[in-house]
């Protein structure tokens, strides 16, 4: 069975940092476009960041730019977001996916160009 597992979550105070991570069980995300989104309580999905299959490519919403750094470990089928100087409204179950196109990522990040997503991880950001 295909899945993809997050953790790392957890509840931090405003400013403080976390990374999450997403590896791919049964399921080989090396070289693969991955993408991080998240939903808050009451709100749609959106999306965070991806990267591209080999890394050297990023992409990422405004509202976490300078603030999060998603990188990848091949070696080890594993994505991950690292969260600083995070703020209330990141609260939010974060969920990795994979893109649907390959290596290659477009240059947009919405919830139709990936597929296979992973349970979530919980994200809570106190004031």
């Amino acid at each position: 069975q295909v899945q993809l597992v997050e953790s790392g979550g957890g509840s931090v105070q405003s400013g403080g940092s976390l990374k999450i991570s997403c590896a791919g069980a049964g399921y080989t995300i090396s070289f693969n476009c991955m993408g991080w989104f998240r939903q808050a309580p009451g709100k749609e999905r959106e999306g965070v960041a991806h990267i591209d299959g080999g890394g050297g490519s990023t992409y990422y919403v405004d509202s976490v730019k300078g603030r999060f750094t998603i990188s990848r470990d091949n070696a080890k089928n594993t994505v991950y977001l690292q969260m600083n100087s995070l703020k209330p409204e990141d609260t939010a179950i974060y969920y990795c996916a994979a893109g649907r196109y390959g290596s290659a990522c477009p240059q947009r990040l919405i919830d139709a160009d990936f597929y296979t997503w992973g349970q979530g991880t919980q994200v809570t950001v106190s004031s």
